[in-house]
């Protein structure tokens, strides 16, 4: 029997879980993986990532209904992720991608209280048995070293 070990889910499991907004800046936002700031919303990669190259697309502002983004809100958060789409394409090769938000707990939504949207790149054969029978999502790089190759592309942003 093969064993994958991933010893920094732990931390989170386990790990007290602060009080406040992980995606807001004046709550308990850690900048650690923003890729980039807008004008209304960031671009940030997801600690916890599904497949390498897991983003999210966040409005600055704390909002939880879909239909309460501004316009101006929902048109950056559209521009980013065609952007993000474009660079992971460059940087990454994907086969197709998983693009959308999960608007409350029972759609899925791992944070609801403030919306967010995630860019999941994929591959063929991405989800294989250890994921359907094992129930485990293998994720073949290192967080960190995803973010070393984005960085520099989401940085020439305009």
């Amino acid at each position: 029997m093969d064993t994958i070990m991933a010893p920094w889910r732990m931390t989170f499991i386990k790990g007290e879980k602060p009080d406040g907004c992980i995606f807001c800046k004046d709550s308990i936002r850690s900048d650690e993986f923003i890729l980039f700031e807008g004008k209304t919303s960031f671009i940030m990669m997801n600690r916890y990532p599904y497949t390498c190259g897991h983003l999210m697309i966040i409005p600055e502002r704390h909002v939880s209904v879909l239909e309460d983004l501004t316009a101006s809100e929902s048109n950056e958060i559209f521009r980013l992720a065609g952007i993000s789409v474009k660079i992971l394409k460059d940087v990454m090769q994907p086969d197709g991608f998983n693009v959308g938000m999960n608007l409350g707990k029972a759609a899925g939504a791992g944070v609801d209280d403030h919306i967010h949207m995630h860019i999941v790149p994929r591959w063929n054969g991405d989800t294989n048995f250890i994921s359907v029978v094992g129930e485990l999502r293998v994720i073949p790089e290192d967080v960190n070293k995803t973010w070393e190759r984005l960085v520099p592309l989401f940085r020439n942003i305009v």
